[in-house]
């Protein structure tokens, strides 16, 4: 359960802007969604590689500029 401090005086926007925030690092949407449909294992390292390889293309133009 995510609980937020709402301090006196506290505008309720600025609470939910924080509440949102905390949801978010949590990963609770995220989860939801994986959930949704299943994604084999296979696919889900092919991803990974992808990712990586595109990471680490953006790092060595950074570093070559």
């Amino acid at each position: 359960m995510i609980i937020v401090p709402v301090k006196e005086g506290e505008s309720i926007d600025r609470a939910l802007k924080k509440l949102k925030r905390k949801f978010e690092k949590t990963g609770v949407v995220k989860e939801l969604r994986d959930r949704q449909k299943f994604t084999k294992p296979s696919i889900k390292r092919r991803e990974a590689v992808n990712k990586a390889i595109y990471v680490q293309r953006i790092q060595q133009d950074v570093e070559g500029q």
